[in-house]
């Protein structure tokens, strides 16, 4: 993980933001007032929003970063070269369920990308790398 100035990061990473930043206004987070938004970059130039849906029963909530994903994937995408997530709060870390899902495409997928995250006022950006948002992580061949 780095931290690194807004200012400093490249034009695509810049735009990617701002993608995530118009997902975060689409967010539906009536109990927590957190909205999230994800912007998800495949290595083909294209973009896949999300944002946190959440509900009553917070089990049924579904964060920004999945919903991104779960986009892509559902239209086909598999090889990705960037996530920037952004808050209407502080800059979080992202849950355990979304790290796992990460995780899980990059196994799956065999492409390791980076992972930025921001809040609204992007002062500071945390870059991560996939493979380094959940060390020992629960895998497939787990199951064998």
């Amino acid at each position: 993980m780095k931290k690194i100035d807004f200012k400093n990061l490249d034009k695509v990473y810049k735009e990617l933001f701002i993608s995530a930043e118009k997902a975060m206004n689409n967010s539906y987070s009536p109990y927590s007032n957190f909205s999230i938004g994800a912007a998800l970059l495949t290595k083909n130039g294209e973009k896949f929003l999300g944002a946190n849906i959440e509900n009553a029963s917070y089990g049924l909530t579904v964060c920004a970063e999945r919903s991104a994903i779960f986009s892509a994937i559902s239209q086909g995408q598999k090889n990705f070269k960037a996530l920037a997530v952004i808050s209407n709060g502080k800059v979080y870390s992202p849950c355990g369920a979304c790290r796992q899902v990460l995780f899980e495409i990059y196994k799956a997928f065999g492409h390791d990308f980076k992972v930025f995250f921001t809040s609204k006022d992007k002062t500071q950006v945390f870059v991560y790398f996939v493979s380094e948002l959940l060390p020992n992580a629960f895998k497939g061949s787990d199951l064998n």
